[in-house]
């Protein structure tokens, strides 16, 4: 009997666990083996490359549909969805050469498509460009992307701005979760470290549909890097030094990977003294000292993909207050400051069922942020705890047609320990449940889906009713129906058309509603309504691409309407030698886009000449204009690759002129901004010496030393010009 149960449970083990493999060989179109190729298993967080004979194989391979990604340098990406069978699958590829850049799948929309196939156009960077670009921080290399801006204190601070809409219109994703960090100050930064992220999904406009409130403006979705490749150990260091700001970013990552099992660490130190403008100055108490550290643990199988991952990062800001005053290189911050420690702990997971897979994604944030005066006892202090969990069902496919059921929610609650209180202790619970399916005949793709959310937030009293820093209970509760429609096809086989139609809402955040008080980082006591209604809108999107083997054409326009716009408006009245501000409602619009291309002449197949432009016009209902609009840009880089025997791979030379206009609608509490124009170098390559390779970028940025300041800089009320010359190199070795 014994042996019987034994022999069961090793034939339901083996079964269990059945090396179910995929394999094949990657040729170009003249039958020749590629060699390099990457292939990954997005579901499984697996990857491989081809060998020299362009053969690849990935084992423990779940039954069903499964998604591989396929792509190397000079060829065009594919996105293959095979039916996995029991043994051994065979899949062959061909990859097709092309002059450009390669096709990306994107996460942050619901079906995963590579960008050439999906209904909503997407932008995606990745971390490697944006670094070649030689900016200080994450939210400066995206700022470089057309439709999305900053508005910034110094070198130290960012906030990202999308079409002209910030704060929690804007949401950020990292690591599959959305980032909770009390965002809706503009003091208040994106408190996120390009270490160990992999590149950036964009996506510019409503996507209230996939992600809830505050995707109203549109969504920042950053991959996490990949793990190491099956059977491999990986490392790297990197160091940056910055010119400007004395500044130095040291990044030390490990990674390795078995069949099933995956670790990855990664740290990172970044500090910073005071910036200097042009004239030779340094703006006081910009400086600011950041720790991150990251680390990732995947377990798969043929039934299941499971991935662990945590961030924390440790933030040390100086708040600039008295401009340009102690000129020192220290870096240890003065008062006042702050004080910033965030926790990010995400569960990423799919179960495989036959012909249709559920996603799991739990994430769990805790923000703590300080605030200081003149000593070590926080004057502010909150303590933002956020648990969330996004649970997508994708249905067995139809014929051509795709379909996702989903869930998702959120609980937070808002603890406030400092002397004064900025809002109140709080609690806020969603719930949002919502449909939408992919539809693809020909070159056609049609997609829609519709949502529902609940938002219910409640908060204490506290104070004294009418005193400074006093907030009276609320108990809100907020519904919105969102919907989506989008339109893809290829009206030749060179131009794609893509036309969406979504709508969006955010519910108030507590600053808006209770608000009632001034805190160091701001010039202003504003004064929360609790009577303020839920901001909709809708928002249309209308792209054109054109693309052949050596052209690159795209224009994005948009029209995007907002019921109840929530902003802040001056009262003339006067506390404490302080501006009021009244939080009111008001409908708007906003308006604008971006074009640009890429020109590849032949047969200089090194040079890359690429132009893009942005545009965006926000108004309220009386056609008075929206406040924290940026100025429009027109970005221009020309870009040479080449090699030189055998010491130098991949290298680059680029020239840059980023053409910023006037901006002069403003609204009745701005004041205007001039122009300017910035001038940027950059050289780089994979250089080999004997033995001894490593990546080298060197750039220099505004490097005529331009005296300038950003029409979002929040310096600018008191006249402090933003970032001189500032040369930075960066050095990767692979461990």
């Amino acid at each position: 009997m014994k042996k019987i149960i034994l022999t069961l449970f090793v034939g339901f083990s083996a079964l269990l666990n059945a090396q179910n493999k995929i394999s094949g060989t990657i040729t170009n179109k003249e039958n020749q083996p590629l060699t390099g190729v990457a292939i990954f298993v997005p579901d499984l967080h697996k990857s491989s490359s081809t060998d020299e004979n362009g053969n690849y194989s990935i084992n423990n391979i779940p039954l069903g549909n499964i998604r591989i990604v396929f792509l190397t340098l000079g060829f065009g990406t594919q996105n293959k969805t095979i039916t996995v069978q029991n043994g051994e699958n065979k899949l062959n590829i061909i990859l097709e050469a092309t002059a450009f850049q390669m096709d990306e799948v994107i996460v942050a929309t619901a079906f995963n498509k590579l960008q050439s196939q999906n209904v909503m156009k997407v932008e995606h960077e990745s971390m490697k460009s944006l670094q070649q670009k030689g900016t200080a921080t994450l939210i400066e290399g995206l700022a470089t992307i057309p439709g999305v801006s900053q508005v910034s204190t110094g070198t130290s601070i960012g906030k990202p701005v999308i079409r002209g809409l910030s704060g929690n219109r804007v949401l950020v994703y990292s690591q599959g979760v959305r980032l909770e960090n009390q965002q809706f100050g503009d003091e208040h930064g994106l408190g996120l470290n390009d270490a160990g992220v992999e590149s950036v999904e964009v996506i510019k406009g409503p996507a209230s549909l996939l992600y809830g409130s505050d995707a109203l403006g549109g969504v920042l979705y950053f991959n996490p890097e990949k793990f190491a490749k099956t059977n491999t150990f990986q490392g790297d260091f990197s160091q940056k030094l910055f010119s400007n700001t004395l500044g130095s970013n040291s990044t030390l990552g490990l990674k390795t990977s078995t069949e099933n099992w995956k670790f990855l660490v990664r740290g990172s130190h970044n500090v910073h003294s005071d910036y200097k403008i042009s004239d030779g100055n340094r703006v006081t108490n910009t400086r600011y000292n950041e720790q991150d550290f990251k680390s990732g643990i995947g377990y798969s199988n043929s039934r299941f993909s499971s991935v662990l991952r945590y961030n924390f990062n440790k933030l040390d800001l100086g708040i600039p207050e008295n401009g340009i005053a102690e000129q020192t290189t220290n870096y240890n911050t003065a008062y006042p400051k702050q004080g910033v420690l965030n926790h990010l702990l995400s569960l990423n997971s799919t179960v495989f069922l036959k012909n249709s897979k559920l996603d799991i994604d739990l994430g769990y944030i805790s923000n703590d942020r300080s605030e200081f005066e003149d000593s070590d006892i926080a004057i502010l202090h909150m303590k933002l705890k956020t648990l969330n969990y996004d649970l997508k069902y994708h249905l067995p496919k139809i014929g051509n047609m795709e379909s996702i059921f989903g869930i998702q929610g959120m609980h937070q609650t808002n603890l406030n320990s400092g002397i004064e209180f900025l809002i109140p202790n709080a609690t806020t619970t969603d719930f949002g449940v919502f449909g939408t399916a992919n539809y693809e005949w020909k070159s056609n793709v049609f997609q829609a889906g519709i949502r529902f959310d609940n938002r219910n937030i409640s908060s204490e009293n506290y104070g004294i009713s009418g005193d400074e820093g006093s907030f009276e209970a609320i108990n809100k509760k907020y519904n919105s129906i969102n919907g989506s429609l989008g339109y893809k096809t290829n009206l030749s086989e060179k131009l794609t058309l893509r036309l969406n139609f979504a709508s969006g809402f955010r519910a108030p955040n507590l600053a808006e509603l209770t608000s009632n008080g001034v805190h160091e980082g701001t010039n202003r006591y504003e004064i929360g309504n609790s009577t303020l209604k839920t901001e909709q809108n809708v928002q249309t999107d209308l792209n054109l691409e054109y693309k052949n083997s050596h052209f690159e054409f795209f224009a994005n326009g948009f029209y995007n309407h907002i019921k109840n716009y929530i902003y802040t408006n001056p009262s003339g009245i006067v506390i404490a030698g302080n501006d009021v501000f009244n939080y009111v409602q008001n409908n708007a619009k906003l308006y604008g886009g971006e074009i640009g291309l890429h020109f590849h002449p032949h047969p200089l197949d090194w040079l890359h000449f690429e132009s893009s432009f942005e545009t965006v016009t926000g108004k309220k209902q009386n056609d008075d204009f929206l406040p924290l609009i940026p100025a429009n840009n027109w970005n221009n880089t020309l870009r040479a690759e080449f090699n030189i025997k055998n010491w130098l791979k991949d290298g680059f030379a680029t020239f840059n002129v980023s053409n910023t206009f006037n901006q002069k609608n403003v609204s009745g509490f701005e004041t205007k901004s001039n122009g300017y124009a910035l001038i940027n170098l950059g050289i780089g390559g994979y250089l080999k010496f004997g033995k001894t390779a490593f990546n080298v970028n060197l750039n220099g940025n505004n490097l005529l030393n331009k005296n300038y300041i950003a029409h979002l800089s929040r310096l600018k009320t008191d006249g402090i010009p933003n970032i001189g010359r500032n040369i930075v190199l960066g050095i990767n070795f692979n461990i």
